[in-house]
């Protein structure tokens, strides 16, 4: 029988005397501690430590009834010195073992959700988008983060100290009935009426920490949420709205911890309660029976017995409590595992690997949705050349990114086929797919970090050299040396120290260091402003020189000179070619549009001037 087992086994055997095998999931308990065999050593210690704390731990009353009844009581100082310096003994390998035993399950512990937190986070990134358009960012934060502390404690305050107190107990048990079993039998007698209100707490305990563990979710969602888009709050004037939300999230959280707390109240002083009337009767019975003196009831054996009676309840209230955090860990652990269950990750079947894939990119009937019955593309079909420069113009929600989200495999298309120098993109290897596509997007996102990290995205194979040669033939150099601390400028959290504008130059330099093989704007100049318009167009010219590029663009003015212009519709792909020829034919939605944008522009300079 592994290691494994053994726990399992003793842990079932606890349940079993508890009757709470319901309350606790053995299967999903045995898969976490597949984790913890990986450090099988430290594992081994701390049982170890385990035992030995329980027999010091037993040890130190025996010696007060030896001290007490073979000292004390028949006035023998002399020897009794050698009794205090057993007993000192005994509490420094007590507290020597107490110490490595509280250490070395914590270090377990946080070894343990090391490598859970790691595979939960490199299984996370993995995800498909259309995971992320559906989960809340505050719900993933707490699976990554409070979670896994609370599962770290599993370790370091619940199974071992459950194993330590059960060894424990056992130990003074046998003890007691060594010593007398009268005085053992009324300590017995109590003892059931422990157990049962232990049951009853533990079972109320589960419900209101799976209670406790949703309403930290929720509370953690909805503040992630509201300081992200604090701006649309005070925008809108919304701060006392958002308030009174927030105030109600927290209340269901108050409410749910004063239920953990409520059977706290009522559990412990029962429990205490119980200690108490055990000693009374201890000291009852063994004082009659020492005055009566017609038993082997001695002094030292009712001072043995009435600590023993508390190291025997004490572990039972302290194994409630440490079952409590057991049982939330493993509230936690379900979470966690269910989420690297969670099956959202894109295929990456492909084998196909080449030096370059800038070449024909083709869709072939082409048909997806985000929802199923919502139609956004609808059997769409198109050519683009290697080197060519292609924009994609149409009305909002007519598509057009989404066909950029199926060509970076972000989503995968529900009927038709993708391909790249003739190759499905389903065969092409993924991480080498992405590695040729450089994106650009409208809504720029620069982590809490330098300009130069959020160029090269921490990969150290890039020289700085390059960095600055790069920034200098886009013409953003000068820029970026006007910054303090030039390319060592703290952008803070998603570059609110930068404009939108120059959050739009860093996004160009950084898909321009990535040398791509194909090249995608969307969007990507639909809102910057005036100062640095120039720019921005200037870098657009650069970065798309000799590469197959597709541009996604409100404004037309800045895709007149595409070699090929599609015009989306409704999820359809309704007119294509040049911006001459689309604007030739009469009545032709790309004609329609243009006109639109004129106008709007010829009022706008109208009103201006």
């Amino acid at each position: 029988m592994d290691y494994t087992c053994q726990i399992l086994f003793i842990l079932k055997i606890f349940l079993l005397m508890n009757k709470s095998s319901n309350l606790f999931d053995l299967k999903l308990f045995k898969r976490l501690l597949d984790y913890v065999m990986l450090y099988k050593l430290t594992f081994i210690f701390v049982c170890f430590a385990a035992i030995f704390i329980s027999i010091f731990s037993t040890l130190t009353p025996y010696l007060i009834k030896i001290a007490v009844d073979d000292y004390l009581a028949v006035n023998n100082y002399q020897s009794f010195i050698e009794i205090i310096s057993l007993m000192i003994l005994n509490l420094i390998l007590t507290v020597i073992f107490m110490f490595l035993f509280s250490y070395y399950a914590n270090l377990l512990g946080q070894n343990v959700i090391y490598d859970l937190r790691v595979k939960l986070f490199r299984h996370i990134i993995n995800f498909k988008m259309g995971y992320f358009d559906k989960s809340s960012v505050g719900r993933l934060v707490t699976r990554a983060v409070n979670d896994m502390e609370t599962i770290a404690s599993i370790f370091s305050q619940g199974l071992f100290m459950i194993f330590s107190d059960l060894l424990q107990m056992l130990v003074v048990i046998i003890v007691m009935l060594f010593l007398n079993w009268k005085l053992s039998l009324i300590v017995f007698i109590i003892l059931p009426f422990i157990l049962l209100a232990t049951r009853k707490f533990q079972k109320s305990m589960k419900i209101a920490f799976k209670e406790v563990r949703s309403e930290v979710a929720n509370l953690n969602s909805f503040v992630q949420e509201r300081l992200t888009g604090m701006k649309i709050v005070q925008l809108f004037n919304r701060e006392e709205i958002e308030y009174n939300k927030f105030a109600i999230i927290n209340d269901k959280h108050k409410k749910a911890w004063l239920k953990t707390v409520w059977y706290n109240s009522i559990f412990f002083p029962l429990a205490e309660l119980a200690t108490s009337i055990t000693i009374g009767l201890l000291v009852w019975y063994g004082g009659l029976n020492l005055v009566l003196k017609d038993s082997n009831i001695t002094l030292g054996i009712i001072f043995l017995f009435i600590q023993l009676s508390q190291m025997l309840f004490r572990p039972l209230r302290q194994i409630a409590d440490k079952f409590n955090t057991l049982q939330m860990g493993m509230v936690a652990a379900n979470r966690v595992f269910r989420l690297i269950d969670t099956k959202s990750r894109v295929d990456n079947v492909g084998k196909f690997i080449s030096t370059d894939l800038n070449g024909n990119i083709k869709f072939s009937n082409v048909s997806f949705s985000y929802k199923k019955g919502e139609q956004v593309l609808n059997d769409i079909s198109f050519n683009i050349k290697k080197g060519e420069q292609v924009a994609i113009v149409g009305a909002t929600g007519a598509g057009k990114s989404t066909i950029v989200n199926l060509l970076t495999r972000f989503y995968e298309i529900q009927n038709g086929i993708i391909e790249i120098n003739g190759n499905n993109i389903k065969d092409i290897e993924l991480s080498f797919l992405r590695s040729k596509i450089a994106l650009v997007l409208q809504d720029v996102f620069l982590f809490a970090d330098t300009l130069l990290n959020n160029i090269t995205l921490w990969d150290k194979d890039i020289p700085f050299k390059s960095v600055v040669d790069s920034a200098k033939k886009i013409g953003i150099h000068d820029f970026i040396m006007s910054l303090p601390n030039g390319y060592n400028y703290d952008v803070k959290e998603r570059g609110v120290m930068l404009s939108q504008g120059q959050r739009q130059l860093i996004s160009f330099l950084r898909a321009y260091l990535k040398d791509p093989s194909v090249l995608i704007l969307d969007e990507a100049t639909s809102s910057i402003d005036s100062n640095f318009e120039e720019l921005i167009q200037n870098a657009i010219k650069q970065i798309t020189k000799n590469k197959t590029s597709i541009i996604i663009a409100h404004r037309l003015s800045t895709i007149i000179n595409s070699d090929k212009i599609f015009v989306m519709d409704y999820g359809k792909l309704v007119e294509y070619g040049t911006h001459r020829e689309l604007i030739s034919k009469e009545k032709g939605f790309y004609k329609n549009l243009y006109e639109v944008q004129f106008k709007k522009k010829s009022k706008l300079t109208q009103l201006q001037s």
